[in-house]
């Protein structure tokens, strides 16, 4: 895959991958990029996983022929980035790794040595001169470990952009950006907003025409339409009008409230109502929907004087993500001491601009007219 005449994508397609970080459904696989600059020196951005090491290598070579690289330039140091630098670096015996200096903290770490006589330590805004292609390094801390960095070539004006603008996926499938770019960028990014608006301002400064991230396809046209994504994912503002409803009911009548409340809200012109049973639906697709929405009702049982598992587990994966400025509303059921909506409100306090709805409906066992009446309001509140 050519991205210019000099830049080269020597990345990786795994199929074999069930769960990305232990938790992630990836049904589609994921890849993992890296890419050859080819100049008077040549540099190659980033390593894959552990289980491609020696594709990786093959692909450099079927790029540089007799050619060697003069430079392994070390972004990112999760595994799935630089599981490969020894064997790289063991195959080009004079090539300089190039990295910040926590991740030579954590080269030494994973590899027992930092590579000290063959090392090149960056910091913001220094650069690399290849020939005509220079590059610059542009640090970008807790996108989203601490020694990450992004880096620009000047030249042909791309931005290697480490795990900004990724998505879930292998290169070799078809399937909508946004979709798995939001579930990923949330999923593994998203408690880091503030650091991506600092990158994302530093990246205004450069003429950028490429996008070249560690995971997902390199994008070149309409660069507006995923900066502007990036911007609101990690600005915590609403991408899309709407209202989730997520719950935990465990005999029915918990759901039975949700599906009244949804045909309230349809009635009654909602733009578009998401509903998800957290005991079903996968974790990381029903946190994805709460950040892109701007309403959350959330529904559940009292279970053991708390909310339902399901429930608790979601709740701690909004507010662990920095959930903020969105509205939300709460139904419980309880047959004698109903519980959720407080230990539900208790678990949000601490989120920011978050307005609770006036109106929390109260299940005692079974959907009463009362209960019916409170739906309809809590509909009315929520448009």
């Amino acid at each position: 895959m050519f991205i210019s005449s000099d830049i080269k994508y020597v990345g990786v397609n795994d199929h074999e991958i069930d769960l990305f970080e232990g938790q992630y459904v990836v049904e589609n696989g994921m890849a993992y990029n890296s890419y050859v600059i080819s100049d008077e020196k040549i540099a190659v951005m980033d390593s894959v996983d552990a289980n491609f090491g020696e594709e990786w290598l093959k692909n450099i070579e079927g790029v540089l022929g007799d050619r060697t690289p003069d430079y392994l330039i070390v972004q990112h140091m999760e595994p799935d980035h630089s599981a490969n630098i020894k064997l790289f670096m063991d195959k080009y015996e004079n090539a300089t790794v190039v990295a910040t200096s926590k991740a030579f903290v954590m080269i030494k770490q994973f590899f027992g040595t930092d590579y000290e006589d063959r090392r090149l330590v960056v910091a913001e805004g220094d650069t690399l001169n290849l020939g005509k292609h220079v590059l610059t390094f542009v640090m970008a801390p807790m996108v989203h470990w601490p020694e990450v960095m992004v880096t620009y070539d000047s030249y042909d004006k791309v931005l290697f952009s480490a795990d900004g603008f990724g998505k879930f996926g292998a290169l070799d499938v078809e399937e909508d950006w946004a979709c798995e770019a939001r579930r990923y960028y949330i999923g593994i990014v998203g408690k880091y907003g503030a650091q991506v608006q600092a990158l994302l301002k530093k990246a205004a400064a450069l003429d950028i025409q490429t996008i070249c991230p560690l995971h997902g396809p390199i994008l070149s046209e309409n660069l507006g339409y995923y900066i502007n994504l990036y911007n609101i994912w990690s600005s915590y503002a609403v991408e899309s009008e709407g209202v989730m409803i997520a719950y935990s009911s465990v005999y029915g009548h918990t759901k039975s409230a949700v599906m009244t409340l949804e045909e309230f809200l349809k009635q009654r012109g909602c733009p578009k109502v998401v509903v998800c049973d957290l005991a079903r639906e996968d974790m990381a697709e029903a946190v994805e929907d709460a950040f892109r929405y701007g309403k959350l009702v959330l529904a559940s049982v009292t279970y053991n004087g708390d909310v339902f598992p399901h429930m608790r587990e979601f709740i701690h994966n909004l507010t662990e993500r920095n959930y903020q400025n969105r509205k939300i509303a709460f139904i419980e059921n309880g047959s004698w001491a109903p519980m959720a909506a407080k230990v539900m409100r208790k678990m949000l306090e601490n989120s920011k601009n978050i307005t609770f709805a006036d109106t929390t409906v109260t299940i005692k066992s079974a959907l009463s007219e009362e209960n019916i009446a409170q739906l309809s309001s809590l509909s009315t509140e929520l448009l």
